[in-house]
């Protein structure tokens, strides 16, 4: 597919109860990346991600995996999802909740074999929670559910992965296995879109980001475009950048989602 970018989004305009959200966002993604998606709480980041998946409706615009509709290129495409919006009360356990990362490959009438048990047992381990296997994800931590929800997006061996949040309520461990995770992914080829809010973190973690508020504000190469100009089109009012490190008095370095 050389010549074909893993993700084309053109003129997507995305609207809640007749409140528009999103206006007229487009952009190429690049493969093999790593991108951060960054803006203010409220800005439509997440709203981007679903309705690039089709979890919500698009007024208008056109989107394209590796190019092609989505419907048609599932089996390419990972997601995690918000943990805040998962129910973690669902009566299954971790290796079940990996396993059904495999649903797209074997269709919802064939059931998981020992392959797909062996597969599954192998992502829960690269992320550090095979001893978990039978746990149920009720009995599990913030941090623990968030890695087995990773393990699920691996079992789908994606190539275009979407996380919303990953490094939300994690402590500084789960983070840099979640890291270094992406890298490996990274290192293998697939491209990685991460909805994210810690500025201080941009740099370090991103190759390519997206300024989102509404619309978009800018996007390319971090050492391009992650710059004081840029944020403060962003998110308004004063903003200081410091090399390593994006800080705003009004922000505290922190814009959540």
């Amino acid at each position: 597919m050389t010549g074909i970018f893993p993700l084309q989004v053109s003129n997507l305009t995305v609207a809640y109860q007749k409140k528009t959200v999103l206006r007229n966002v487009g952009f190429n993604i690049p493969e093999g990346k790593l991108i951060g998606i960054i803006g203010p709480n409220g800005a439509g980041k997440s709203t981007l991600i679903k309705a690039i998946l089709g979890l919500v409706p698009k007024v208008d615009g056109e989107v394209s995996i590796f190019g092609g509709s989505y419907r048609n290129r599932r089996k390419q495409v990972g997601y995690v999802p918000q943990r805040e919006s998962v129910d973690w009360d669902f009566p299954t356990n971790a290796l079940d909740v990996v396993m059904m990362g495999r649903y797209g490959h074997l269709g919802w009438f064939r059931r998981p074999g020992a392959e797909e048990r062996r597969l599954g047992m192998e992502c829960l381990d690269k992320v550090g929670m095979s001893a978990f296997s039978g746990r149920q994800i009720s009995q599990l931590s913030g941090g623990q559910q968030q890695r087995v929800f990773l393990a699920r997006a691996l079992a789908q061996e994606a190539d275009l992965y979407f996380m919303d949040e990953p490094f939300a309520g994690v402590d500084a461990k789960t983070e840099k296995a979640i890291i270094g995770l992406l890298h490996q992914l990274k290192s293998q080829g697939k491209t990685v879109l991460v909805v994210h809010h810690d500025l201080a973190t941009v740099e370090q973690y991103f190759d390519h980001i997206l300024l989102v508020n509404g619309e978009l504000i800018a996007a390319g190469p971090t050492n391009e475009t992650f710059t004081p100009e840029n944020l403060q089109r962003t998110y308004g009012g004063t903003m200081a950048l410091i090399k390593g490190n994006a800080a705003s008095p009004g922000y505290g370095g922190d814009a959540s989602c």
